[in-house]
């Protein structure tokens, strides 16, 4: 009867184990800062904002990708309109956002499962370069909702991974305008690629 109970026991706990796992997101960012950009985005007359894509071969969520793209250009609007309304100067930064990564639980599929569908994570790269390509900065945005957090509120945790995201991604422009500092990528030492 003890060996039952024991043996019963052991297999909840590798079933626990097993779907706790499963409710990690695999999205991973490379740091938790990203460094300066080559100069201050100042020194450019025009600021133009390629629309967000996903990388290339990559296959994602089109409704997150809007929702972070459209979070992306409400913070930065008026920025822009201000910093493109000076006298051009000849030089041309072009932001290229792209969504490196996305697990966006929703929908049908958060409300019926709720936690046991797993938690959302997003990779955001830009690339900031002159109308050359020269590459003046590469930063990436990482961002993720946890399975049990967004699973009880019915995906609301989801959908603001979404904003948060596009607020460090504009956040890092805005700061970076005046002069280069860098800022933080949004990752925290658990979500490192590697660890």
């Amino acid at each position: 009867m003890k060996v039952k109970l024991y043996a019963g026991l052991l297999s909840s706990c590798l079933l626990a184990t097993t779907l706790l796992q499963g409710c990690a997101t695999s999205v991973k960012a490379s740091g938790m800062q990203n460094p300066p950009p080559r100069e201050a985005f100042s020194n450019f007359g025009r600021i133009e904002v390629k629309p967000m894509v996903f990388r290339s071969g990559y296959v994602g969520d089109s409704a997150g990708l809007a929702k972070i793209e459209e979070n992306l250009k409400k913070d930065l609007s008026a920025s822009l309109t201000n910093w493109n309304a000076r006298p051009s100067n000849g030089r041309t930064l072009v932001l290229e956002p792209v969504i490196e990564e996305l697990e966006f639980k929703h929908g049908a599929k958060r409300v019926l499962l709720g936690p046991l569908a797993g938690s959302s994570g997003v990779l955001v790269r830009i690339k900031i370069s002159d109308v050359n390509g020269v590459v003046v900065a590469l930063p990436e945005f990482f961002q993720r909702a946890d399975a049990f957090a967004a699973g009880f509120v019915m995906g609301v945790h989801d959908n603001l991974m979404l904003t948060r995201v596009a607020n460090l991604a504009s956040s890092y422009i805005i700061a970076n305008y005046d002069h280069p500092q860098g800022g933080p990528t949004g990752a925290d030492a658990k979500n490192i690629t590697g660890r």
